[in-house]
């Protein structure tokens, strides 16, 4: 199984993920946003399976620095157009599994996956 998490290197989040997936050996490649940018049709695809509301980090500083007439009227090409903007707003990590996506990192989560394979 090919697997790749998508994220920013200096993420603290990130880094407890590739953690994670290190210490339980499992390979995976990294797509790091600051240096190779968002997929546009990666992110729609996201967007169709977890929803707009899950893969836009409202949480985040760059978010929340927006101007408010930014932040209103968000629905699902208007998300992906200010994550393609602003890569850094998009929830991390995002892990592609192949079949399946998984959003964050919470262990038990990853646990559950993996113990699939």
């Amino acid at each position: 199984m090919s697997l790749t998490m998508f994220g920013i290197k200096n993420c603290d989040t990130i880094k407890k993920a590739r953690t994670w997936l290190e210490t339980h050996g499992v390979e995976y490649a990294f797509h790091d946003y600051k240096a190779s940018g968002a997929d546009e049709g990666k992110l729609r695809a996201w967007v169709a399976e977890h929803g707009w509301e899950t893969i836009l980090n409202r949480a985040g500083t760059t978010f929340r620095a927006l101007p408010d007439a930014d932040k209103q009227g968000i629905d699902a090409d208007k998300a992906v157009a200010l994550m393609l903007a602003n890569p850094s707003m998009i929830k991390r990590p995002v892990l592609d599994l192949g079949e399946k996506r998984i959003v964050g990192f919470k262990p038990d989560v990853y646990i559950e996956a993996f113990a699939k394979q």
